[in-house]
């Protein structure tokens, strides 16, 4: 069946016409981690299969790892994989129906982005032995 209206309806709004908000930014940036914890993990698991392989695959897959660039994506890692945490547990809020008026979610946005960087330089300071 057609629909003999379509060009009579207006069109959905797009990003130009809601303007930024903290939610919004939050629920973007918790997406962009998911799929950068999937990069992470696969960059792991090729150090340790690199590990059961043997001696060269291992030196060339370290090399990677722990060089600057190496270190830079873990810790990077570290911080996506805290934030992705904190902001589930906000999510959990979330659909128990809690913290859903404007002031609270966006008091708890800042909680999870202070939550993600404590966890990450706990994370930091534990894996280099301060701690």
């Amino acid at each position: 069946m057609a629909d003999v209206n379509r060009g009579k309806r207006p069109l959905s709004p797009h990003l130009s016409i809601y303007r930024p908000l903290w939610t919004m930014g939050l629920s973007i940036f918790h997406r962009i981690t998911g799929v950068g914890l999937a990069v992470s993990i696969t960059m792991i698991t090729w150090w340790f299969l690199a590990l059961a392989i043997g001696e060269d695959s291992f030196e060339t897959a370290n090399a990677v790892m722990t060089s600057v660039v190496g270190g830079f994506i873990l810790i990077a890692s570290l911080w996506a994989l805290s934030f992705h945490f904190c902001n589930g547990i906000r999510h959990l809020f979330w659909d128990a129906g809690k913290g859903l008026d404007l002031e609270t979610a966006y008091r708890s946005g800042l909680a999870v982005m202070a939550g993600s960087v404590v966890l990450t330089v706990i994370g930091i300071l534990v894996s280099t032995g301060v701690f």
